[in-house]
């Protein structure tokens, strides 16, 4: 019988980076693995919430970690998932890994209970929410979290569960930068319900705090109306396949200091086609988005297929009730920014394999 193994768990610093950094190459395909750069974020900006396994001795081996920042968000976004709001309630885990070598000797089922018990006693969470593939449901469920369904969230070309674990030892801090709900949320809802000025400050606030807790230098998005030549400088076309046109530049969120990368040039076609009333009826308007004209007047669009790997980075609303387009009656879900939420900047139907974006409404990385 195998001797058990002598670990101990502590925080991560930023010398064991790198290890962590290894271990999750090892452990996720390349379309699901963070970058080096996201972990150096994650533990200077949430370090005490990256924690290490280690197997004792002189030196110590990291051989496993979970990490995760903080987010106001009670379920998981694009957003959430990408960014760090200080002094929120929501404990977003973003990975949890072993490496191969130590795999099937209880390291991750240890790591998760002695992470989530020391989460609770600090008693200023209400939550921990997590993405999971079907396979590794189990492992999550006997450390207490619940299934609440599939994620929106698009990682991958597989789909993800989210699960959570609620505590019942959270004390809201009064002084908490947490906020109720986020525009994704609110057009998520789908249901008519009315806007209050809560939400429109909301709004300010969580963009506020996503400036401040990002030290990452953002390019600088070109608005469409800075085009003297509007659509057409805009245009390139396929090698060999000149009568396609795509998109020449690569295309970014259009709000300032945001600049999030959406979709590389040479992407999505360019079609003339008539606009979608795209707006919820209950949100008051974007001021930062373009006004497209109303139905059933022609404007520009990208047309990306056939599935949201496309994107770089992009966030989904759920079907939202009330939006629709042509005749068909099937619901929207409406396109934003996956890092400041800006939106909608496009639509998709539900379960359609065509996604639209508005060229008005994105930036562009050009001359």
């Amino acid at each position: 019988m195998a001797q058990p193994l002598n670990v101990e768990y502590d925080w991560i610093a930023p010398s064991d980076v790198d290890a962590a950094y290894k271990i999750e190459v090892q452990g996720y395909p390349p379309d699901e693995a963070a970058s080096l750069d996201a972990f150096k974020y994650r533990q200077s900006e949430a370090g005490d919430l990256f924690l290490g396994a280690y197997l004792s001795g002189s030196p110590r081996v990291l051989i496993g970690y979970i990490c995760a920042t903080l987010s106001p968000s009670p379920t998981l976004t694009h957003i959430s998932m990408s960014t760090h709001v200080p002094s929120s309630s929501s404990v977003c885990i973003h990975s949890v890994c072993v490496s191969p070598e130590h795999r099937h000797k209880g390291v991750a089922s240890n790591l998760l209970e002695t992470y989530i018990a020391k989460l609770k006693e600090r008693a200023k969470y209400a939550r921990v929410l997590l993405i999971t593939k079907e396979g590794t449901r189990e492992l999550y469920e006997k450390a207490g979290f619940e299934w609440i369904g599939i994620s929106g969230v698009v990682h991958g070309k597989d789909k993800w569960h989210e699960m959570r674990i609620v505590f019942d030892n959270y004390s809201p801090n009064p002084t908490s930068s947490d906020v109720p709900k986020t525009v994704e949320e609110a057009l998520a809802l789908g249901s008519g319900a009315s806007t209050s000025e809560q939400e429109t400050q909301m709004r300010a606030n969580l963009w506020e705090a996503l400036q401040r807790s990002s030290k990452r230098v953002r390019p600088t998005a070109k608005l469409f109306e800075s085009y003297e030549g509007g659509t057409n400088d805009l245009l390139g076309s396929y090698e060999g396949k000149e009568s396609i046109l795509v998109n020449k530049f690569d295309i970014l969120c259009p709000r300032s200091g945001c600049g999030s990368f959406i979709l590389k040039k040479g992407v999505a076609e360019y079609v003339r086609r008539a606009s979608v009333k795209m707006d919820p009826p209950h949100l008051p308007p974007q001021t930062l988005l373009a006004a497209l004209p109303d139905p059933p007047q022609d404007t520009d669009w990208w047309l990306i297929k056939p599935t949201p790997m496309q994107f770089e980075n992009i966030g989904f609303s759920r079907p939202v009730n009330g939006v629709t387009q042509g005749g068909n009656g099937r619901p929207l879900k409406l396109i934003a920014c996956a890092e400041c939420d800006l939106g909608p900047l496009g639509w998709s139907e539900e379960g359609g394999e065509e996604f639209w974006v508005a060229c008005r409404r994105v930036g562009y990385r050009g001359e």
